[in-house]
């Protein structure tokens, strides 16, 4: 005999379609990552964990708020921090330069004997010839210095400031020339003898001669006045021998004639 084949009813297949539409969705929520619970702002299930949907998403709960977002249900914003400025590497310091070496002074010169001489003794005003009493003055000076070893003698003339200044300048070297061409010949190295002018820029008077009257030579009491500022100043450079050989720079203090200026030793 044969068998028929009876399909089954129709309520039979609903329960299956409805039996395996609940399998698929259990196996999607058991598919999805359990996310921790108790979150506030989103429902919960009598197990703990946090409701999902069909599509895998937190349920939020009616009273839930954006302040309520939380990872992994809802992105959280964050800031975007910029990484650290790199940090500038020191710079280099470039070395101290080396110390200029700078040379010693010089020691000064020996000075056996300096002295200064009125050009008033040596000379007429005005003029670069010397008179018998500025010769006779430049005589004793050799006859002091005939036993030293000289190495150098150093005249040096000065001028007031009456006439113009080119004028004393070329007047105070025409002198100090007189008084080096004089003493060559009473000396035994004459090369070792210079001269040299300072005009009227040296002056030791300052400001004791102002409000005198017209700056002339005519004007007596001024002349009078300037006198220290004409003058002849000589410094004799070197050594000299004293008891016992030992060198020495000079002798002691000299005495100058009357009117002839000061006179030191050193």
């Amino acid at each position: 005999m044969t068998k028929r084949f009876n399909p089954p009813s129709a309520q039979r297949l609903s329960a299956v379609a409805v039996a395996a539409v609940l399998a698929a969705l259990a196996g999607a929520a058991s598919a999805q990552p359990a996310v921790p619970a108790p979150l506030p702002g989103y429902a919960v299930s009598s197990d703990g964990r946090v409701v999902l949907s069909g599509f895998g998403q937190c349920v939020r709960a009616g009273h839930w708020v954006p302040a309520n977002s939380v990872d992994p249900c809802d992105r959280v914003a964050r800031a975007d921090v910029p990484p650290p400025a790199p940090v500038a590497a020191a710079p280099q310091l470039e070395p101290a330069p080396a110390p200029i070496a700078v040379a010693p002074p010089e020691p000064p010169r020996p000075l056996i004997q300096k002295l200064t001489l009125s050009a008033d003794v040596l000379f007429d005003f005005g003029k670069a010839e010397l008179k018998d009493s500025g010769k006779a003055r430049l005589d004793q000076l050799a006859s002091e210095i005939k036993d030293a070893q000289v190495d150098e003698i150093v005249a040096v003339g000065h001028a007031d400031r009456i006439a113009s200044e080119d004028y004393n300048q070329k007047l105070s070297e025409a002198r100090a020339q007189s008084v080096k061409d004089y003493l060559a010949d009473k000396v035994a190295n004459a090369n070792r003898v210079t001269a040299q002018g300072k005009g009227e820029s040296q002056p030791v008077t300052g400001d004791d001669c102002k409000k005198l009257g017209a700056e002339r030579g005519s004007n007596k009491k001024l002349v009078a006045c300037l006198q220290p500022d004409r003058r002849v100043e000589i410094e004799v450079l070197g050594s000299r021998q004293v008891a016992g050989g030992a060198p020495a720079a000079g002798t002691g203090a000299t005495t100058a004639p009357a009117g002839s200026g000061s006179s030191t030793t050193r």
